[in-house]
């Protein structure tokens, strides 16, 4: 295991925790005892030459095999290699995601644009979007896409990173199939609807809030399920009201449309669980109305007789160049010195360290960049 390329604090800090770090990894993961590894090039490798076999552009094919990677990379194995059949394949063979992503651009200012993907790879519409931002940005300062007719694309802190490699701050959100209860419903609505920022540090790696406005998403209960681990109580609610923990049945009942997900601060108001789903219809009207797409319960990827249908996901992308306010420079010597005084303050009795955002992932990637996926 090596250290992290570069200096600073951050790598400082790796180094000191180093064990507890390890520790974390084989506690949680549970790597230690039953998890074999394989290269980080096999698998790209072979997902990439499934893609292709699947009728995936040879770049398209590498680009959706990196983005499923970097998942792993930083150990949300809830959007991995893990989804690479499910989501991607089995839908190609099914018919509801087209292999070849045909991108036709239905509106564009200087600032702005509406993208329409046709059913295709969420991914390789969202490089589209993202590479558009950045390029309006570096000429405006500013740039914010809209695709529609779209599919998963995978864990939103990629895109939101395209931006923060340019020195620019990265948003980005996405709607989903239903399957959050508003509050004080039990109906699955919304869909787990991430709101995700990168920004640019003077460390090694940028701050990036990547995660659901749900409590819990689809792909860890996903997770759980492969490893026979319950869902912990107080996130799945049924539709008589009673809170589930098993989690394949979670699965099924999520499906069937009989259980929902509780948005971020769980059911009702005393935890603060309408915060979530405030910020969930922020994320779903953002992705629906700026390009005059499906929202809702029109996600479920059924039609009217019920059988299965593209799933007509929206996105938004933006990107907002730090140069074009004090200076790229000054704005990650700012951000990295709010992040260090974060993570130097008094820690709660029993606490080794506090972390802030994108820094637990940038560990697992330390750990695991020589073992493998």
């Amino acid at each position: 295991m090596k250290s992290p390329a570069g200096g600073g604090p951050a790598a400082d800090l790796y180094k000191q925790n180093k064990k507890t770090i390890i520790m974390y990894m084989e506690d949680f993961y549970n790597e230690k005892e039953t998890r074999p590894f394989i290269s980080w090039q096999l698998a790209d490798d072979f997902m990439t030459a499934v893609f292709e076999k699947m009728g995936v552009p040879t770049e398209d094919a590498r680009l959706c095999a990196d983005v499923l990677l970097e998942s792993d990379r930083r150990g949300i194995e809830s959007h991995g290699c893990n989804r690479f059949k499910p989501i991607y394949i089995d839908r190609i063979k099914s018919g509801i995601l087209n292999p070849v992503t045909k991108i036709d651009i239905l509106k564009e200012t200087p600032t702005t644009a509406v993208l329409d993907a046709n059913d295709g790879m969420g991914m390789v519409a969202s490089k589209k979007a993202m590479d558009m931002c950045i390029e309006k940005a570096h000429k405006y300062g500013m740039g914010m896409v809209a695709v529609r007719n779209s599919s998963h694309y995978g864990i939103a802190g990629y895109w939101t990173g395209l931006a923060a490699k340019e020195n620019m701050i990265g948003i980005s959100g996405t709607n989903a199939r239903p399957s959050v209860a508003p509050t004080f419903g039990v109906e699955n609505m919304l869909g787990t609807n991430p709101l995700t920022f990168s920004m640019p540090t003077d460390e090694p790696f940028p701050f990036t809030l990547d995660c659901a406005t749900s409590v819990i998403q689809n792909g860890k209960i996903e997770y759980y399920a492969r490893i026979n681990h319950d869902t912990p109580k107080g996130l799945v609610i049924s539709r008589e009201g009673e809170e589930l923990t098993d989690s394949a049945e979670i699965l099924k009942k999520i499906r069937s449309q009989q259980a929902a997900l509780a948005p971020l601060g769980g059911f009702g108001e005393t935890t603060g669980g309408y915060k979530g789903y405030g910020y969930s219809t922020v994320v779903e009207i953002l992705s629906a109305a700026l390009q005059s797409g499906l929202f809702l319960k029109a996600l479920d990827g059924k039609d009217e007789e019920g059988k299965i249908r593209p799933y007509h996901l929206g996105h938004f992308f933006i990107a907002i160049d730090t140069e074009a306010f004090m200076g790229a420079e000054a704005f990650k010597k700012t951000c990295g010195d709010i992040l260090r005084d974060l993570r130097g303050s008094e820690k709660a009795p029993g606490q080794e360290r506090i972390y802030t955002a994108g820094e637990k992932e940038y560990d697992v990637w330390m750990y695991r960049k020589d073992k493998g996926v």
